[in-house]
C-alpha cells in the first residue's frame, strides 16, 4: 500500500510529522511532499506562472516550492510519473480545524480534492492541539485511517473526500456531521486611510458559530467529526426556469 502525505503548514510542521508516522503504522511506503513555507489559506492554487522545485530531504521525503495542490502534482506527475501512484492521500494534520467556510479557502482541503481529481482516495485531517502524548496521537490517528481506508468502499467514489476534525483527546468516537457556518476573515482592521486608497488587513478569527449535528458540534461533544465532500457539486435549476430565461433573451 503507498500513501502520500502532504500538508499546507510547510515541510517543518509537527502535524505533518504526526500524520506521517501514523501512516507508517499501515505501511512502510510512506512519500512525503510538502511546500517549503505555511501557506494560509491558498485554497485550490496551481502555480502556472512560474517554474517549480522539488527537493529531496531524505527517503520518501521531498519539498515543493509550490502551492499545497502542487505537491500533489509533483507526486503524481514526477515522483510516480513512471507508476504506481498511491493508493491514499493524506492530508494534513493542519494545525487548525477546517470547517465551515474553511472547505472553499484551505490548502488540506485542496490537497484531498486534488487527489479526488486524480481518483485516488484522500482523506484530510485537522486539529487545534491535544491533550494526550504524541505516541498516543500516532496510534489513534492510525487506527481511524486503517479503519476508513478498510471501508472506503462506502465513502471513496469519483470525486470524492473526506474531512476528518480531531478533538483534543483521542481515541474518540466517530460522528457523521454536517457542513458548518463559521465564516473566517470576516473583519477587516483599517491600517491607513488617505484620499482615494485605503490598507487593511483581514482579520483571522471566527465566530465560533455552531448549530446542532454540524462540526463545531460534534468537538464540542468530543467526538471526531466526520464530512464526505465531493467536487461534483453542481445543482440543476429547473428546466422551465431556464427555458424561460432563454425565451427572454430573443
Amino acid at each position: 500500500m503507498r500513501i502520500l502525505v502532504c500538508n499546507d503548514d510547510g515541510i517543518a510542521a509537527p502535524g505533518l510529522r504526526l500524520l506521517a508516522d501514523a501512516a507508517r503504522t499501515l505501511d512502510s511506503d510512506v512519500w512525503v511532499v510538502a511546500p517549503e513555507r505555511k501557506w494560509t489559506a491558498a485554497s485550490h492554487q496551481l502555480s502556472f506562472d512560474r517554474a517549480l522545485k522539488l527537493a529531496r530531504r531524505s527517503e520518501r521525503e521531498y519539498a515543493c516550492s509550490g502551492a499545497p495542490a502542487d505537491c500533489v502534482v509533483a507526486a503524481m506527475t514526477v515522483l510516480f510519473a513512471d507508476g504506481p501512484r498511491p493508493d491514499l492521500v493524506l492530508a494534513g494534520v493542519n494545525d487548525k480545524f477546517n470547517v465551515a467556510e474553511d472547505v472553499a479557502y484551505s490548502g488540506t482541503m485542496a490537497i484531498a480534492r486534488e487527489a479526488s481529481f486524480w481518483d485516488v482516495p484522500a482523506i484530510g485531517l485537522s486539529a487545534e492541539g491535544s491533550s494526550v502524548s504524541r505516541r498516543a496521537q500516532v496510534d489513534a490517528i492510525g487506527t481511524l485511517v486503517r479503519v476508513l481506508w478498510e471501508g472506503r468502499a462506502a465513502w471513496s467514489g469519483s470525486g470524492h473526500w473526506l474531512s476528518l476534525n480531531l478533538p483534543t483527546r483521542l481515541p474518540a468516537p466517530l460522528v457523521q456531521a454536517s457542513v458548518g457556518r463559521d465564516k473566517i476573515g470576516a473583519e477587516c482592521e483599517i491600517l491607513e486611510s488617505a484620499g482615494e486608497e485605503t490598507t487593511f488587513r483581514i482579520a483571522r478569527g471566527r465566530p465560533g458559530t455552531l448549530v446542532p449535528g454540524d462540526e463545531r458540534a460534534a468537538l464540542a461533544a468530543g467526538n471526531i467529526a466526520l464530512v464526505r465532500h465531493r467536487w461534483l457539486a453542481d445543482a440543476a435549476i429547473p428546466v422551465a426556469t431556464v427555458g424561460a430565461w432563454s425565451r427572454a433573451l430573443g
